[in-house]
């Protein structure tokens, strides 16, 4: 495994943390897409949203954004994307944003298909701020953090918010360019908030089972990461045949750092991890994630 130095880790086992050596808050990048998929269930479940009807103007439904299967097409694909960010451009507007991936017109039919799409997690974003009446800080902040005990984590607003993290923002990258938000927090947070979201300290039972309701994917699985299966809940990675069962949770990356957070409720006692590295290849921290899963199942 490539060195990956600095790193954090926290380990989080029956609702509290079981071990930690991590200090200073660090980007999640796409395990904000969890926080974010978490929110809308629970506004769905109070009746503010609805999963399966049609989105206003669109032929996709919130549970097929949620899932990627929305036809939403990717601005990492695009290549003035990267050639922006390099050159140190500030974000393009939202609008702007979703005329370049052609938001209005998905790439198939809405169900059919599945393609990862940070595109489509901006329209999450806006419909939780929508529902909600608040921006998505103070939305994920009052919805899924308190509530569950966890108070270190804000959504990164500048390229500043990112300077003072542990890893720094030597690039001086700009968030905004996360349209649906980059939450940032401590790696205990991380690993805490995922282990109380999976062991039902946040959301009802009916809302878990459907965020955990798994699509298989029929996609490569890279040599580098861990994984034995690729599947996608609702904001969710999932493997149902690592070598300790099942995990889920979600890997993320961005300038300058990765990360991975997953929950093994397979283990005895169920165990979360969380892994942030300074590097450029998830697989680093995934497999961080699966050692350091397998050392606490060893331990018990």
């Amino acid at each position: 495994m490539p060195d990956a130095r600095p790193l954090t880790v926290s380990c989080a086992g029956e609702g509290e943390l079981a071990g930690d050596v991590a200090a200073g808050a660090v980007p999640w990048w796409s395990v904000t897409k969890t926080c974010m998929a978490a929110a809308v269930l629970l506004l769905a479940d109070r009746g503010k949203l609805s999963l399966d009807e049609p989105m206003a103007g669109r032929a996709f439904t919130l549970r097929q954004l949620l899932q990627h299967s929305a036809g939403m097409r990717d601005y990492s694909g695009l290549p003035d994307y990267f050639a922006a960010v390099e050159r140190g451009d500030p974000p393009w507007s939202e609008d702007d944003l979703l005329t370049r991936v052609e938001a209005d017109t998905p790439a198939y039919e809405p169900g059919v298909g599945w393609t990862y799409s940070n595109a489509g997690y901006l329209l999450v974003r806006r419909t939780i701020e929508a529902a909600y009446g608040a921006g998505l800080d103070t939305a994920l902040r009052e919805l899924v953090f308190a509530p569950v005990g966890v108070s270190g984590v804000r959504i990164a607003a500048v390229p500043a918010d990112l300077a003072g993290s542990a890893f720094g923002n030597p690039i001086n990258y700009h968030p905004g360019w996360v349209y649906h938000g980059l939450a940032i927090g401590p790696p205990r947070d991380a690993a805490l908030w995922m282990h109380r979201l999976m062991t039902g300290h946040l959301l009802p039972p009916k809302s878990l089972a459907q965020m955990l309701d798994r699509r298989g994917l029929d996609v490569p699985l890279t040599p580098s990461r861990p994984w034995s299966t690729a599947g996608y809940g609702l904001g969710v990675m999932m493997d149902i045949a690592t070598p300790l069962g099942r995990c889920a949770g979600h890997s993320g990356e961005g300038p300058g750092s990765v990360c991975a957070v997953y929950h093994f409720p397979d283990i005895e006692p169920p165990r979360t991890v969380a892994a942030f590295a300074a590097h450029q290849n998830e697989g680093v921290v995934e497999h961080l994630v699966m050692e350091t899963a397998a050392l606490e199942d060893a331990a018990g």
